[in-house]
């Protein structure tokens, strides 16, 4: 299922939560309850999304490295069988000038296996996944705000408003966090 789909499934539970402990006083304890059992639900969603974007960019980057160690290899081929070609040369010929070629093919030769090496240490590590397990209560009574908008049957003391401006921060730092990821991408992709 596309996580954008579960995202606004679960805002509208939260939302069918909260209309119905307002409309129903004596069930407002318990659809405060359930509507932070689907902010929970809404946060997970929201760091899988973000997890995804990561693990694909990663994928991506891998991606172009593999590509660059084949190219790397080939080169290496071309220059191996360029090498025995000019051995069989200089065993002909036997000038100064071809030892002094051959001298400098085989720093190239080197400097192309330390690229390999290069290529092998840059390879990503999965440093990147978060632990689910401990959610700040401060984060759902967050996402509880934004959803709600301050509509929630619960006390107001329980989830407080969140100004108009923070909203405002809030979507320009998320912009902010995609366009960086967007710079990202692209360096990962030149």
């Amino acid at each position: 299922m596309n996580l954008k789909v579960v995202e606004q499934k679960t805002r509208s539970l939260i939302l069918n939560s909260s209309k119905r402990g307002q409309k129903n006083p004596s069930q407002a304890k318990q659809a405060a309850a359930e509507a932070r059992v689907y902010a929970r639900e809404l946060i997970r969603v929201r760091k899988q999304a973000a997890r995804l974007h990561t693990s694909k960019a990663q994928l991506q980057s891998v991606q172009m490295q593999v590509t660059e160690a084949f190219s790397v290899r080939r080169i290496e081929g071309s220059l191996k069988a360029g090498t025995s070609i000019m051995k069989d040369v200089n065993t002909l010929i036997r000038l100064p000038e071809l030892t002094g070629s051959m001298q400098e093919l085989s720093q190239e030769l080197m400097r192309a296996g330390i690229i390999e090496e290069m290529v092998g240490d840059a390879l990503p590590n999965n440093e990147l996944l978060e632990n689910e397990d401990e959610e700040a209560e401060s984060e759902v009574d967050k996402v509880l705000s934004e959803v709600l908008k301050g509509r929630l049957g619960a006390p107001e003391q329980q989830v407080p408003k969140v100004p108009v401006e923070e909203e405002e921060e809030n979507i320009e730092e998320r912009e902010a966090e995609l366009e960086q990821m967007r710079g990202r991408l692209e360096a990962l992709k030149s």
